[in-house]
């Protein structure tokens, strides 16, 4: 389904989502705890975090970059100390990207000042706008993990 197909209530919804989720992103980007990693060194960092170790080109693909992107990436983050580079078991061409307590340690400090900013924004609802809040979570979360061009 495209846009076109949409509602006249849901193309409203649409536009008022996207703009919502971009300032409110955006707000998020500025909790970072340390300033010194772009927003992409930090989503690849939390992709590690989350999928455990990969190789280059799994991270390349999942972060959506080119592989030549992101083995510039991966060696920012290694010269940061916040990865490392191990050798694929089954492919000695390959290397595996895992990331450091150092990195684990600054993304559960970034998380928990991300979390305390919306904690605080969540505390300026009412009551039932956050209950609407806990019902809508899980399906942004879904949002946030789809792919559109899977159909």
């Amino acid at each position: 389904m495209n846009v076109t197909e949409l509602s006249e209530d849901d193309r409203t919804a649409v536009n008022t989502l996207r703009g919502a989720v971009m300032r409110l992103s955006r707000r998020l980007r500025h909790q970072r705890v340390d300033e010194s990693l772009s927003p992409t060194e930090m989503s690849v960092l939390g992709t590690l975090a989350r999928c455990g170790s990969a190789t280059p080109g799994e991270l390349a693909r999942k972060e959506h970059v080119q592989p030549p992107s992101m083995t510039r990436i991966v060696a920012m983050l290694e010269s940061k100390g916040l990865v490392h580079r191990d050798p694929h078991p089954d492919d000695r061409r390959q290397v595996v990207v895992r990331q450091t307590e150092q990195a684990e340690t600054m993304l559960e400090e970034s998380r928990a000042r991300r979390n305390a900013f919306l904690a605080e924004l969540m505390a300026t609802l009412s009551e039932e706008e956050r209950a609407v809040l806990r019902e809508a979570a899980p399906v942004l979360e879904k949002l946030a993990h789809a792919d559109a061009r899977k159909r």
